[in-house]
């Protein structure tokens, strides 16, 4: 299999590199794309694992309302801090051997959290996983950009496609295995660290590789006068990155919760989550395939918005009484996640574009989002219902469309800055 752009390793990476002289081996590639797809399955399981058992949780460590919303804003706190992090790690020791890393981060994290005790120590695990999924979620789409740097696209779509499938089956499995484990919540969360642990193992061959991410299989190297600060398109992106971001860690955090205070089972409550989880497996795939083809990807953002509004019309109106409905509509508007993905290989050139351009708008865009998850705990808290925070989701719509359809136009930042 033989691309117009192949990568570039350094001298350092001898075993590999003696193999991609002439292109990469179909071998290398197979590896490359089971590394993305097991990776992207662990990037959500630490937090949609987490929801259907909230309560339980909650009780277990004696949390207020209050101290859960600060619980499901530590995802969006860690990506932001840790996401910055990651160009320089991949410049040090290679976009592989960070991923592979941050793998075994998540597996340490999920296995220890629900036995340390007490709150402090569980978000201190909690810390350490979501470190692991903030550098790979940086990461992947300089990945992506350099052994695929032709089917972007495609492979964004794949290994979107394979988050969903990895957030939906958590959300859905976690009850149930936690019955079937004895009915221990900690049981139920730590049993999670098993896929991680998997994950591992196709990056080892490439712990060696220093291949840098500005190489031909990238792209030309980006300018050094770069600014990625000076491109609006680069802060419409990570404004649109960040209010996804806020819908969706709502959605995973507290949609379960919804559901059980309307009266639904938790069972059945985390089922729904998994439901609007699993909408993004076929559509995370269909979405950035599409994406790649327009020239301007502000109609998806429009379509994707629409879906979120009714959604949230019905969780204000009869959460009960829709409830899978709204379930699957909100999962449509999730859908701007994989979008977003493929509008950061999309607005830009270059590899090294791409790398900045990935940190900047999902670290800054998760930076954002850290007052959403929980400002809705708090509104739950004092208002005693759910009205209040469902306006706030819904309201937080408008400028998230206003920056996807600005992100969506035809430019790159290297062009603006």
């Amino acid at each position: 299999m033989r691309h117009d752009e192949t990568p570039t390793l350094s001298q350092a990476a001898a075993p590999v590199r003696t193999q991609l002289v002439d292109g990469p081996s179909p071998w290398v590639l197979r590896t490359v794309v089971v590394g993305l797809v097991l990776t992207a399955l662990n990037l959500r399981p630490a937090i949609t694992s987490l929801g259907p058992l909230l309560e339980e949780v909650r009780d277990g460590l004696h949390m207020s309302g209050s101290v859960a919303g600060v619980l499901t804003s530590v995802p969006p706190l860690c990506f932001a801090v840790f996401g910055f992090t990651a160009p320089r790690l991949a410049r040090r020791f290679g976009p592989s051997a960070v991923v592979c890393a941050g793998m075994a981060a998540i597996a340490a994290g999920l296995l220890i959290r629900p036995f340390v005790g007490g709150t402090v120590g569980f978000l201190a695990a909690s810390a350490l996983a979501l470190m692991g999924i903030a550098v790979s979620n940086v990461l992947m789409p300089v990945i992506v950009k350099r052994w695929f740097p032709d089917r972007v696209g495609t492979m964004t779509g794949l290994y979107s496609m394979a988050l969903a499938l990895g957030t939906a089956l958590a959300a859905a499995l976690t009850v149930p295995m936690t019955n079937a484990l004895g009915g221990s919540w900690k049981t139920g969360l730590a049993v999670w660290a098993g896929p991680a642990v998997v994950a591992v193992v196709p990056w080892v061959p490439f712990l060696k590789d220093r291949g840098n991410t500005t190489g031909p299989g990238a792209g030309a190297p980006a300018p050094p006068a770069l600014r990625i600060t000076r491109s609006r398109t680069s802060w419409a992106l990570a404004c649109f990155f960040g209010l996804q971001a806020t819908a969706a860690y709502i959605t995973m955090g507290w949609m379960p919760q919804i559901f059980r205070d309307a009266g639904i089972p938790a069972g059945t409550a985390g089922v729904l989550l998994a439901v609007t989880m699993a909408m993004g497996v076929p559509l995370a795939f269909v979405i950035p395939r599409v994406a790649a083809r327009l020239r301007t990807q502000g109609p998806i953002v429009l379509f994707l918005s629409g879906c979120g509004l009714l959604g949230y019309a019905g969780l204000y109106l009869a959460p009960a009484g829709g409830a899978w409905l709204w379930a699957l509509l909100l999962g449509i508007a999730n859908c701007a996640f994989p979008l977003a993905l493929t509008m950061i290989g999309m607005r830009s050139r270059t590899g090294a574009g791409v790398v900045r351009l990935s940190a900047f708008a999902q670290s800054t865009g998760y930076l954002l989002s850290i007052p959403g998850p929980l400002l809705v705990g708090v509104l739950y808290q004092h208002s005693g219902g759910w009205g209040l925070p469902i306006a706030l989701m819904a309201g937080l719509l408008v400028p998230q469309t206003v920056a996807g359809v600005l992100a969506g136009r035809a430019r790159t930042i290297e062009d603006e800055c």
